[in-house]
């Protein structure tokens, strides 16, 4: 497996796709079940953000029918260990929002150990909410005896505790699949500065024992000392330049440091819980191999334009996102904020408005361009995957761009437009740019048909880098550095 983008839930795309003993690394970050709901930042080309953010995911858990169903496959998978735990915690907590969350993360965990490699390495990111009983559930599943560190991560964030001490650290519970059989790569801290001082002056004298050569200089003896099992790495602030928006992102320099210790060049990492793409990107940094997973199209969308930005030629595939039109019409019988997403993104938009749509006239994305290759303006996109589309939809998206202001709008349909619909649309007129030497119509319609065929809005001078924060492009790193 190399360079593959799913979108689908985890647990599906696993068995379907990711064989048996197949991966050399597996890096998860899965939500913490905190109890919060996490946007995704954009940034318009004005540098506002508050109007342009949609909810990412909500990291709410309820023991349900799913739940339950996840926790009777574990049940049934032959893993007694992590059943057994798993029943107690259930005897201890109860059918609640924990217990949910629990039996989600016991059966991917399991598909997780079925697809790593003997000597492969599993690194799970979590913070306190529910460390203790993910160990727990790892310790089942993996073995006890395979476990390697607990990796505390530290970083400085001025927020205020009341009645507590301010957490600054997040958790990497590291195991192996194999008693002492998994790949792992040294890595130094560098010398500090006392040390290279206490040795200056002795280079050139050297030191014999037993008839053979020592090092007479730290730089000559090591590089370093061995890293420990705690890491102080700065979190991304708010203008650091790989910020992408996305609400849980982190650093380049965490990920690398896992990919470095626990694989070699041309392994494979996976990442079912791939979020906005650090792992994958880290991977393909140190020339590894990758599969991400994500369940939402913001994210695949996200991680696909990141990758061809940073690592321009890249060779990937994005699978399960639709690639005709009865797929198209299946993501939007399924679920209608996937498809507005997806459709949105084929068109090169900013998503807009999210699952919790207030008074923006049906507004899904919007994209930025320059008709006069100067000031900005925006066209909007409204998406509409029901069956039944008519005239007042039209005069919905009409109003909004007068209220906006916004010369031009886009109507995305699964069905084709009516003749009155066509009519309506017409009606609103055209759009005149003189740095482009042409009009355009100011309300134009695009179906699954057009989108598949590769029609895309009709507007002058696009701000290809609007819809997201744009990746700096980059060069493979070196494989001797230290992180």
């Amino acid at each position: 497996m190399a360079n593959h983008l799913f979108y689908g839930d985890n647990l599906d795309v696993l068995r379907a796709h990711v064989p048996d003993d197949s991966v050399d690394l597996i890096y998860l970050d899965p939500p913490f079940n905190s109890n919060a709901n996490y946007n995704i930042l954009f940034k318009s080309p004005a540098g506002l953000s508050s109007e342009a953010q949609i909810e990412a995911f909500e990291d709410t858990w309820h023991w349900n029918e799913a739940a339950a169903h996840a926790f009777d496959q574990v049940a049934r998978s032959g893993h007694t260990k992590a059943f057994d735990l798993l029943a107690a915690m259930r005897s201890f907590l109860g059918e609640n929002d924990m217990m949910a969350y629990l039996s989600m993360m016991a059966i991917r965990l399991i598909e997780l150990h079925r697809v790593l490699k003997p000597t492969g390495s599993l690194y799970l990111h979590c913070d306190p909410t529910a460390s203790h009983y993910l160990k727990l559930l790892l310790d089942g599943v993996f073995g006890k005896r395979n476990f390697r560190n607990e990796v505390v991560w530290c970083y400085r964030k001025w927020s205020v505790a009341q009645g507590q001490f301010v957490r600054n650290h997040d958790v990497l519970l590291f195991y192996g699949r194999s008693d002492g059989r998994q790949v792992f790569n040294t890595l130094y801290v560098p010398p500090s500065d006392g040390t290279m001082k206490r040795w200056k002056g002795h280079r050139q004298q050297a030191v014999f024992e037993d008839g053979v050569r020592k090092a007479s200089s730290m730089a000559e003896a090591t590089p370093g000392s061995p890293m420990p099992d705690w890491w102080e790495i700065s979190i991304l602030n708010p203008n650091a330049a790989e910020r992408l928006g996305y609400p849980t992102q982190k650093p380049l320099t965490l990920l690398e440091r896992i990919i470095a210790a626990s694989s070699n060049p041309g392994d494979v990492v996976l990442d079912p819980f791939c979020g906005c793409g650090t792992a994958v990107h880290a991977a393909q940094r140190l020339g590894r191999r990758w599969v991400g997973i994500d369940v939402t199209h913001l994210a695949i969308s996200l991680i696909e334009k990141r990758m061809r930005d940073a690592f321009p030629g890249i060779a990937l595939t994005v699978e399960g996102t639709p690639k005709d039109i009865a797929a198209a019409e299946d993501l939007a019988r399924r679920d209608k904020y996937q498809f507005q997403w997806w459709a949105v993104s084929m068109v090169d938009a900013m998503p807009f408005g999210g699952r919790k749509k207030g008074a923006d006239g049906g507004v899904d994305g919007i994209i930025y361009f320059k008709p006069e290759g100067r000031q900005t303006a925006k066209a909007l996109v409204s998406v509409k995957g029901g069956d039944h589309v008519g005239v007042p939809m039209i005069r919905d998206l009409h109003s909004a761009m007068e209220r906006d202001r916004a010369p031009i709008g886009v109507f995305i349909t699964k069905r084709n437009p009516t003749t009155p619909m066509t009519r309506e649309a017409a009606a609103v007129g055209r759009f005149h740019s003189e740095a482009a030497g042409r009009s355009y119509q100011r309300l134009q319609i695009l179906t699954l048909e057009d989108l598949f065929g590769g029609r895309r809005p009709d507007l002058p001078f696009v701000d290809p880098g609007a819809a997201f924060r744009r990746t700096s492009r980059e060069a493979l790193a070196s494989q001797g550095r230290l992180l």
